[in-house]
């Protein structure tokens, strides 16, 4: 889980941010999970913990299974998570540009969006020959070793990539997993020189990627979009022809979001 268990005693949100955590909490475990599953990694004493669940299964924000005794996201959460998903992600904007791009290329295409210091995948098409990998549309990666992430993290001002680069955990995935902010800054100015970023395997063995980032009009990132395949099919190398078809996918998608009131990201 990507739950760091001070955050909310840190930032001293109250009660609605101590209920937001439980809602993360829950989400993270992707299965019904048990209350006594919650108490071991949440920072509330138990009779707290009890009484924000209790309160988030009245508001239909979780859902509790008497059978099983388990606790899973409640169907108002559902609700308006499709309503953040239709109105402050790039996924129905970029929806047909996404089909053009993976009917074209033939392998795996993802859509993500900067979530704090992390890469929320907000769309995906699989591969002609679907390959297993760990993301999927709704989950959070890490952005140090990522395509996505790090064409993201290129492209932020300097006082937010500061910012973002101090909350990344820069724990080694594989072999290849940059591990410390001074080579991702060296990584960033190849990437910027590139005009492109590439996963060397860096997140997990056997994948790689090449991925674009997704600027405003005023070169405000907004996310980043990537082509997926694994060491098998080809190298990265060979992975550079996708680079027109991508490029044409980013520009389609910055000329539809032209008009489009998008969260400000800008704070990081």
């Amino acid at each position: 889980m990507n739950i760091q268990p001070d955050a909310v005693r840190e930032r001293g949100d109250g009660t609605v941010g101590k209920a937001l955590d439980v809602l993360d909490r829950v989400s993270a475990f992707g299965r019904p999970v048990r209350f006594s599953e919650l108490l071991e990694t949440a920072p509330f004493p138990k009779a707290t913990l009890y009484r924000l669940v209790q309160t988030l299964t009245s508001q239909g924000m979780l859902r509790f299974d008497a059978d099983r005794g388990t606790y899973a996201p409640g169907m108002r959460l559902v609700r308006m998570a499709h309503a953040a998903w239709a109105q402050s992600s790039l996924a129905p904007i970029a929806r047909d540009h996404l089909d053009g791009l993976s009917a074209v290329v033939g392998e795996t295409v993802h859509l993500a969006q900067l979530d704090g210091g992390q890469v929320l995948y907000v769309d995906k098409r699989n591969a002609a020959r679907p390959v297993r990998m760990y993301s999927e549309a709704g989950k959070i990666g890490p952005a140090y070793c990522t395509g996505v992430g790090k064409a993201m993290l290129a492209y932020l001002p300097e006082s937010v990539l500061d910012k973002v680069l101090v909350q990344q955990s820069w724990h080694r995935f594989t072999d290849t997993t940059l591990t410390d902010a001074d080579a991702m800054r060296t990584e960033i100015l190849a990437i910027r020189a590139a005009g492109f970023a590439l996963d060397r395997e860096e997140h997990e063995p056997g994948i790689h990627c090449i991925a674009l980032p997704i600027l405003s009009a005023t070169g405000q990132v907004m996310g980043a979009l990537s082509v997926t395949s694994s060491t098998d099919r080809g190298t990265l190398t060979e992975m550079e022809r996708y680079l027109p078809q991508m490029r044409l996918a980013v520009e389609k998608i910055s000329g539809d979001m032209r008009d489009w009131r998008f969260p400000d990201q800008r704070e990081g």
